[in-house]
């Protein structure tokens, strides 16, 4: 049963970022995986930046001067440094340490002072207590944690009633590419962590079932295994 907290009050103080908030779990076991590519990540561009810029367009519609954001699996930190101009402050989280230096060097190069970036995964969020964020980002990660239902229920704890969550999800059971194969050789090579192959349709369903409501898919591409998804939290 969930319970649901009051409105957050922005801004707020940040908990201290330690390397206590990363876990045991599946993602964090590979952290030193993403540590090597952070640098390479970094420089990748955006395979789809015309889709990113609509998921960007819904995303920023939806925030507010007073919001307090959370980004989970914030990467190097674009996301995050692209949003803060638009709410009162962000809290974004990563388990590798090197996104995370790389993102902390990317605000302090373009002045940033209401970002805050958090060595954690997805098993350490508790730090950040219950119904503390206005808005909570996640772009591309739902497939990567254990427990998409477990994770589900933690971000929804973790934000205010009324709150919004977005969510970008590579649903690679869609369509005919096989992803499971190309993603086993990846991880052979030392290129990928573990990954769960998910469709469109359950990852909607997990999002409702967690108690999110007015869940929308966004579409921003037509390829079916990218999945743009938009719902919120009741207000009571």
């Amino acid at each position: 049963m969930h319970t649901t907290p009051s409105p957050s009050t922005a801004p707020v103080s940040s908990p201290p970022a330690s390397d206590d908030q990363i876990g045991t779990g599946r993602a964090a076991k590979y952290a030193g995986l993403w540590d090597r590519l952070a640098e390479g990540y970094s420089a990748k561009p955006i395979a789809d930046p015309a889709a990113y810029e609509r998921k960007l367009a819904i995303t920023k519609a939806r925030l507010r001067p007073n919001d307090v954001l959370l980004d989970v699996g914030c990467g190097t930190g674009s996301l995050a440094l692209e949003l803060a101009p638009l709410v009162a402050r962000v809290d974004a989280v990563d388990l590798s340490k090197e996104m995370v230096r790389i993102a902390n060097g990317k605000a302090a190069a373009a002045g940033v002072d209401n970002v805050t970036f958090h060595h954690a995964s997805a098993e350490g969020l508790s730090v950040f207590g219950q119904g503390r964020f206005d808005v909570i980002t996640a772009y591309n990660i739902l497939h990567l944690v254990d427990d998409v239902d477990a994770t589900l229920a933690k971000l929804y704890g973790l934000l205010a009633a009324g709150g919004t969550f977005i969510a970008s999800t590579p649903c690679l059971r869609e369509g005919w590419v096989p992803y499971g194969p190309i993603i086993t050789v990846m991880r052979w090579l030392g290129k990928a962590p573990p990954v769960t192959t998910l469709r469109r349709a359950e990852v909607l369903a997990a999002i409702g079932d967690a108690g999110f409501v007015d869940v929308r898919d966004e579409p921003v591409t037509d390829n079916r295994a990218v999945l743009f998804s938009v719902a919120r939290k009741p207000t009571k």
